[in-house]
């Protein structure tokens, strides 16, 4: 066996209502206007519903905890994760060497820093459930590798992320990339929105985004009034009102107006709702480009912190540092077999360091500076944060340590900007890394996504 450090040296609960939002104690809501509704289901126990900041509303476990799941996902020289009804994939042996489903590398290099990398149930917690436990709703047992039960959703065991600490954390979460190359991901799992069955709620870089059930983007028009629909004549030749069956019912945010006898309209917290007709991208924001006009999100994004701005780039809008300069974010997925992330700085920064710099922490730091943060920034939200590195390392560092850098985050991960962009707009380090730096690299933090790969 080789070590992968020669191969890098070479890449260089139920009491809450229907989407009411929790007022007990300890519960942690976003800072935004609304939050979004939720159905309510039948839970284990203990478990419960929380609000997020990007996710919306997810399951937690008895201590308020978020919830996960890991799908069975395709790679690219096989597959990895759990299988429904099956014994969970996540043990507690710590591997030490890659598999090769990801990569052109062959299987059996040792992995880095096998001293501090945990075992798969070190990273992810099972959820156990108790010999006596029974079934509920959606909600079953497995039994694992070793004969303790654990709970699972939809037939796939369940888990918490050790990287979550408080209610409202989705630490664990790094969003969906493109699969294959990017590893298999665990994913937050959540109570299905409370929206009727024509329209779809999704996950995008600005918040929970209204589509319909086929995909295409709902806008609403800064030109109708409260429940009243003023886009009629040449309106509707780009607009589609989307139309409310008959038999529909009005409940919680969602309304119905009568644009005219016998034809109604969906509403959503009194704005009515409309597709745009000639659009062929799904999930698209191109119609909040046409003045007047926004996209529907049931929850937004809490706002990025004040000093960051929104620049406008050769391939789209980007969040900026206070200097106009773009903002990298940086993901990794090791190629063990239980496919551990390792973008967080309290996991291994082999990875980085070899992509940045060639495995020179001082090269990294002028390649990807990473954003400094005032010793008194503060956020108002759990997504955006602050904490101290260690340059050298890359790891988490005490303030008082000497070298310390304060530095911005997003999800917990450090964010950078990059040595060569020079001027506003400038973005010339976007998939920089391993497979246009999806498995192992820098990729831009794109304020929308509906182009092709800038999810963020």
């Amino acid at each position: 066996m080789k070590r992968v450090g020669t191969a890098l040296a070479i890449i260089g609960a139920m009491a809450m209502a229907s989407g009411a939002a929790s007022a007990q104690t300890g519960k942690y809501r976003p800072p935004v206007d609304k939050v979004e509704a939720f159905v309510a289901e039948p839970m284990p126990p203990g478990f419960g519903v929380q609000h997020t900041d990007v996710d919306g509303p997810v399951f937690t476990d008895p201590r308020g905890m978020t919830l996960y799941r890991w799908p069975l996902n395709n790679l690219r020289n096989g597959n990895a994760g759990d299988r429904k009804d099956k014994a969970p994939e996540c043990g507690d042996e710590k591997q030490t060497v890659t598999t090769g489903l990801m990569s052109p590398y062959p299987g059996g290099l040792i992995l880095p820093d096998l001293e501090t990398r945990p075992a798969c149930t070190q990273a992810w917690p099972p959820v156990f459930a108790a010999d006596d436990a029974k079934p509920v709703g959606r909600w079953g047992i497995v039994e694992r590798n070793g004969g303790k039960k654990q709970w699972t959703y939809e037939g796939l065991p369940i888990y918490t992320s050790a990287l979550d600490t408080k209610p409202g954390h989705v630490i664990g979460s790094s969003r969906r990339w493109n699969r294959g190359d990017s590893g298999s991901h665990r994913e937050v799992i959540g109570p299905a929105p409370d929206a009727p069955p024509a329209f779809v709620v999704r996950t995008v870089a600005t918040g929970r985004m209204l589509t319909t059930d086929t995909g295409f983007s709902v806008y609403a028009s800064e030109g109708d009034g409260p429940n009243k629909s003023n886009c009629v004549a040449a309106c509707l030749k780009e607009w589609r009102p989307v139309a409310a069956p008959q038999a529909a019912q009005a409940r919680g945010d969602w309304g119905i107006i009568e644009r005219s006898p016998g034809i109604k309209q969906w509403t959503f917290r009194g704005r009515p709702l409309y597709t745009r007709i000639f659009e062929t991208r799904s999930r698209s924001l191109e119609g909040s480009d046409v003045p007047g006009w926004h996209n529907v999100f049931t929850q937004e994004n809490p706002k990025m912190p004040a000093e960051f701005t929104i620049q406008d780039t050769r391939v789209g809008e980007i969040i900026a540092d206070k200097n106009g300069k773009s903002i990298y974010l940086y993901r990794c997925g090791d190629d063990a077999q239980d496919q551990l992330a390792c973008d967080h700085p309290s996991t291994t920064q082999a990875y980085r360091m070899a992509v940045c710099g060639g495995g020179d922490p001082d090269r990294c730091l002028k390649s990807f500076p990473y954003v400094l943060a005032a010793a008194n920034a503060k956020s108002d939200s759990l997504i955006w944060a602050t904490m101290y590195i260690d340059p050298k390392t890359g790891k988490p560092a005490k303030a008082d340590q000497p070298g310390a850098l304060h530095v911005w985050t997003y999800r917990e991960r450090p964010i950078y900007t990059h040595g060569l962009d020079l001027a506003p707009g400038d973005m010339n380090a976007d998939g920089w890394g391993e497979f246009n730096g999806k498995r192992n690299g820098y990729k831009g933090f794109f304020v929308r996504d509906d182009y092709l790969g800038n999810a963020n």
